[in-house]
């Protein structure tokens, strides 16, 4: 028997042994209304100071363990995020055949089964909060012949899927609906198409592209505005023949199917989206001078570090490097007297996660920020251009709510009165935005539940409490 053949027997025993084998899913905990909220007050504390380390970049913490449960062979991962989302990712692999292990923190390997190996799951694939997991575990299931029930928390249930649902119904997947609960069923082969994002989103990009892996010929989405660019630099380092060019102001990704991915070793950068809360802690609490080790600057993500600077924020990047194909910097972010701007529409897919912690920059800054063309962040873990207005209100911000935006009057540097309780509608960032607006208040800023911060930064409270010196109320 050649290599090859044994190769594949091997490979084949392999999907047997674990299509019978008793499934190991570490089912993430879900955020119920029957459990017993975690409120806090955050009080100002002292400037921040020091070195810290962020956990790793969810979105590429995401991938990482998806394109490894796709390959032929191990993939191990260092500084993988250890948040409830990423590991609803990891249960639902798992249930579907991959073997995922954790040999220490952050690290893991995963053993997968290839393109078009999934299997049929035996249970209902349990996402918890995590709109990435769902939407992109979505795509993977269309192009194969399984069928998979997604159910998730109260917040994710809330959510519209139809984004992703319309276009890999076109290429021949069939669901139950658009929200959760819902049960979707792959078909292989599955048909290719072009499509043309309607809106700005990584994740129906990254949806679609991840349904053309196991499509015959050549899947293409067609991206008006730029969308975060993980799932395409990834997958060409896996071995995925993708390519990606400009046409008329448009970036025009095409992928080619029934394709076979390598594995690889990947070391997962920090995450913006987590550094952001630290960096606009510095910069609004007076004396601070802090360190943010190993941040992903990928320029698809790092728009909020750029409308900080344009704000006056000195934020200073440290020994710039490249960690797996992704930009990597030390960011030193110092105390700043941050001055209102209008926040340019076009960025905002750059920085969609961040605008709930600029707006409490935008709160202790001079003179008036204005954004718009937010519409997303309504169909958020929860309405956060509503709540965070809201929010800030009851800590004593002046905050105008538009149809697409908010306009914020600052305070001048002033710390905020503080207040609450805030309602966090179980979304983890407003949680820790308001948090921060805590640092810079008089009196503090208590916020309802601070449980859904472990969604994407179970550390957080901690690494904060560190650099402020701050205990807990």
């Amino acid at each position: 028997m050649g290599a090859a053949s044994s190769a594949i027997k091997g490979r084949n025993q392999e999907r047997a042994r674990l299509a019978t084998a008793p499934r190991r899913c570490q089912k993430p905990a879900a955020l119920t209304e029957t459990a017993p909220p975690r409120p806090r007050r955050f009080l100002p504390g002292g400037p921040l100071k020091g070195r810290i380390r962020v956990p790793g970049d969810k979105s590429i913490s995401h991938r990482s363990l998806m394109f490894g449960a796709l390959a032929v062979g191990e993939t191990r991962v260092t500084g993988l995020l250890e948040g409830e989302d990423v590991m609803a990712t990891a249960a639902a692999l798992r249930a579907m055949g991959a073997t995922i292990e954790r040999e220490a923190e952050g690290t893991w390997s995963i053993l997968g089964v290839g393109v078009g190996g999934l299997l049929q799951p035996e249970v209902p694939l349990d996402m918890g909060n995590s709109g990435t997991s769902t939407r992109l575990l979505m795509g993977l299931v269309a192009s194969h012949p399984i069928t998979a029930q997604f159910v998730g928390d109260a917040s994710l249930s809330k959510r519209p899927m139809g984004r992703v649902t319309e276009p890999l119904g076109q290429m021949g997947a069939e669901f139950s609906g658009t929200t959760l609960p819902l049960t979707e069923r792959g078909l292989c082969p599955a048909v290719p198409i072009t499509y043309r994002l309607p809106v700005a989103s990584a994740q129906v990009k990254s949806a679609v592209l991840l349904a053309g892996l196991n499509t015959a010929g050549i899947t293409t989405v067609i991206e008006p505005v730029p969308t975060r660019d993980h799932t395409e630099r990834m997958l060409s380092g896996f071995g995925a023949d993708l390519s990606v060019e400009e046409a008329s102001g448009e970036r025009v990704i095409r992928i080619r199917g029934e394709a076979e991915l390598h594995p690889q070793t990947i070391e997962v950068p920090g995450d913006p989206s987590s550094a952001a809360f630290f960096a606009v802690a510095a910069l609004v609490v007076p004396g601070s001078d802090l360190v943010i080790e190993n941040v992903g600057l990928n320029p698809t993500r790092a728009g909020l570090y750029d409308v900080l600077r344009q704000m006056g924020g000195q934020i200073e990047e440290l020994d710039r490097r490249d960690v797996g194909g992704e930009p990597v910097a030390d960011l030193r972010v110092r105390h700043s007297a941050l001055t209102g701007i209008e926040v340019d529409p076009a960025v905002a897919p750059s920085m969609i996660d961040e605008f709930p912690v600029l707006f409490v920059a935008a709160a202790l800054a001079e003179g008036r920020t204005a954004t718009r063309g937010l519409d997303e962040l309504r169909v958020k873990e929860s309405d956060r251009l509503a709540v965070m207005a809201e929010a800030l209100r009851l800590a004593g911000a002046r905050v105008e709510e538009r149809e697409d935006g908010l306009v914020i009057d600052g305070t001048g540097g002033e710390p905020l009165p503080g207040g609450g309780p805030v309602a966090t509608h179980l979304d983890h960032r407003i949680a820790m935005s308001m948090a921060v607006a805590g640092l810079a208040s008089r009196s503090g800023v208590e916020v309802d539940d601070t449980r859904p911060i472990a969604t994407s930064f179970p550390q957080f409270e901690t690494l904060l409490d560190g650099a402020t010196a701050s205990l807990p109320a």
